[in-house]
């Protein structure tokens, strides 16, 4: 039962907000009672810490999959894209704000981990592309994984893009497209552009 509860805490959360989402919606659209969630967890606030974890782990164990392929690194950053957007639906709600503004503490806790998985793909990323000859050799790697991390994490800031104006997925695309226009060879450039002729429904 205590999974059963992660698992539907952490699709309500994601869907409609951390602060949105009482325990008296999980009760009732588990079709249990609030008496059985809190005999699994003592408040709001463990739940909370709990499914974030969860949703943590979930994304970090599938991001790891995909690099275990060692894909073309534009096709390797373009499907952890696509990973993401399946799994963390930011188009209904903004999870990441109300998290940041009513549970600051786990907000920040995960956001450190987040930033060591990202630091280390973008890393490996860039590297390999520059093997590669896509990615020119005089980046600084270190530099544009943070920038990468940071931008990633303010695309998601809904006072700077709001829902109405702008999509998660438009906003994923466009950042990826500058991303990869920005350290690309010759090369590089002519494989993202097939890419995203052929992908241009896709993506």
């Amino acid at each position: 039962m205590r999974e059963k509860i992660i698992h539907k805490s952490a699709e309500m959360f994601i869907n409609l907000g951390f602060k949105s989402v009482t325990m008296d919606d999980i009760a009732n659209e588990m079709g249990i009672s609030k008496k059985t969630i809190y005999q699994h967890f003592a408040n709001k606030t463990v739940l909370v810490q709990e499914t974030v974890m969860f949703v943590y782990h979930t994304i970090s164990s599938g991001i790891e999959e995909i690099r275990k392929h060692e894909k073309n690194p534009i096709d390797e950053i373009y499907e952890i894209k696509q990973f993401l957007m399946r799994n963390l639906n930011e188009e209904k709600s903004s999870p990441q704000y109300q998290l940041e503004k009513y549970y600051p503490k786990i907000f920040h806790d995960v956001k450190e981990k987040q930033m060591c998985v990202m630091d280390d793909c973008v890393h490996c990323n860039l590297s390999r592309g520059i093997n590669q000859g896509l990615f020119r050799d005089d980046i600084n790697i270190d530099f544009i994984s943070k920038i990468y991390f940071n931008c990633m994490m303010l695309l998601k800031d809904k006072s700077t893009f709001p829902l109405e104006n702008f999509s998660m997925k438009m906003l994923m695309n466009n950042y990826l497209e500058y991303h990869l226009r920005g350290i690309c060879t010759t090369k590089g450039l002519d494989y993202l552009n097939n890419y995203l002729q052929i992908n241009q429904n896709n993506n």
